[in-house]
């Protein structure tokens, strides 16, 4: 079995931000880079990404982050997903596009458009870490420095498939997060077999590696009725 990590939206360097949990978890972990993050490509390219990542394994757990979940709908269906484990993440029906998902948010992150790409926006390192790191500070200027532009195409493309749908699926709420509200990771965790909450903000993986390290080794090692225990 091995886990494969799709990281969320305007960062780069996907094995960084999973590497403190990665650490604890006796599972070969790979990190999708995404090619709307990293240079040219949309949402086709990101779930291309994936596709060809879990080409390479013959069984997975993916763990999508944030906009990772987006990217794993666009990916459709494949033989080597075993389970799908969701942090703050998006479980989109078809049609539906990551800006439309994120529209109704009442304090949305705030992005601006820089040529074709999107960057944050109004953000430095302090207050960053206040909004997406507050409970891991140690981690914020190395978060920071791994923050990056994103193609618009990547949030404005509607998924054409739902790959989520008849996949055994976990989704982490966290609790404490200041990006994504707890009402839209609940209407989205809905979505999925069942939810486990974390007291955690947006990055539980870097803040808190051993609560979901603990819950990645139970799906992985355990079938669902002791997963849910």
């Amino acid at each position: 079995m091995d886990l494969i990590f799709v990281h969320g939206a305007l960062v780069r360097d996907g094995a960084w931000w999973w590497q403190r949990t990665a650490e604890l978890l006796d599972l070969r972990s790979h990190s999708v880079a995404l090619p709307s993050c990293e240079g040219e490509g949309g949402l086709a390219e990101d779930a291309a990404a994936l596709r060809h990542a879990l080409d390479q394994v013959e069984s997975a757990i993916v763990v999508g982050h944030s906009y990772g979940g987006t990217v794993i709908a666009e990916a459709g269906q494949h033989p080597s997903v075993s389970r799908l484990v969701y942090v703050s993440s998006y479980l989109p029906e078809v049609g539906e596009a990551q800006a439309a998902i994120m529209s109704g948010e009442p304090d949305p992150v705030s992005i601006a458009m820089d040529g074709d790409r999107l960057r944050l926006d109004g953000y430095d390192a302090s207050s960053f870490g206040a909004r997406f790191l507050q409970d891991a500070p140690d981690a914020v200027d190395d978060a920071w420095a791994r923050t990056a532009s994103q193609s618009a195409a990547a949030f404005i493309t509607p998924t054409t498939q739902a790959g989520w749908q008849g996949v055994d699926s976990t989704y982490l709420v966290c609790t404490d997060d200041r990006s994504t509200t707890v009402a839209l990771q609940r209407a989205h965790a809905a979505k999925a077999t069942r939810s486990i909450d974390l007291p955690t903000g947006h990055h539980p993986f870097i803040s808190r590696p051993n609560l979901v390290a603990s819950a990645v080794s139970r799906i992985a090692r355990l079938g669902v009725r002791e997963a849910l225990d």
